[in-house]
């Protein structure tokens, strides 16, 4: 049975980084081949064109431009990509944050997901206080932050930490100061 194990959380709080490091360890505790699917690396030099295109600015990654016209259909090829890899047997980490879909619980419902039968899902959200990820965008130092960065107080909005209670289909992860035996804790979770 392949597993579907999404890292999720808002911009600066480390998945994509906690992904990397997690692969190979899942593929060695598991024995199963793993393909890492980040929205940012499929997308991003599409998206840069597009917007280009619609706005003038290849940085602009959270506009309402973008929200209306590239943020759902990114999000439908990223878990397409996922569902075909998944039909062939590889297990998939899919990076991006979800905010959304996690808000809705349908990254638990397997009828909106439409993964094969007996695939695994976890869903792990990957949190950082609201500012140390504003300080991490801010060191990271990629264009594609700067709408955000400009328009913070809009964005910040939209930044929920999900409740526990609420979201039982959850894996927290606290990325603040993350030490080895919380990620092997995580890596076992993962790897059950």
């Amino acid at each position: 049975m392949p597993r579907l194990i999404f890292f999720c959380g808002h911009a600066g709080t480390g998945k994509t980084t906690l992904a990397h490091r997690l692969i190979g360890p899942l593929m060695q505790a598991t024995g199963e081949p793993f393909c890492l699917l980040d929205k940012d690396t499929l997308y991003g030099r599409y998206s840069a064109a597009a917007m280009a295109a619609i706005t003038g600015d290849p940085n602009d990654r959270d506009s309402p431009a973008y929200l209306e016209n590239l943020r759902d259909p990114e999000y439908q090829g990223l878990l397409d990509t996922a569902r075909e890899n998944l039909a062939l047997g590889i297990s998939v980490l899919v990076v991006g944050p979800l905010s959304r879909e996690v808000k809705a619980h349908q990254l638990h419902d397997p009828a909106w997901l439409k993964v094969p039968a007996g695939t695994v899902v976890h869903i792990v959200w990957v949190h950082l206080p609201e500012n140390e990820a504003h300080d991490r965008i801010v060191r990271r130092g990629n264009p594609n932050d700067a709408y955000k960065l400009a328009h913070w107080d809009a964005y910040r909005t939209r930044r929920f930490m999900p409740a526990p209670a609420e979201y039982p289909e959850l894996t927290y992860f606290d990325n603040l100061a993350p030490d080895d035996a919380g990620t092997q804790a995580l890596l076992h979770a993962l790897a059950a």
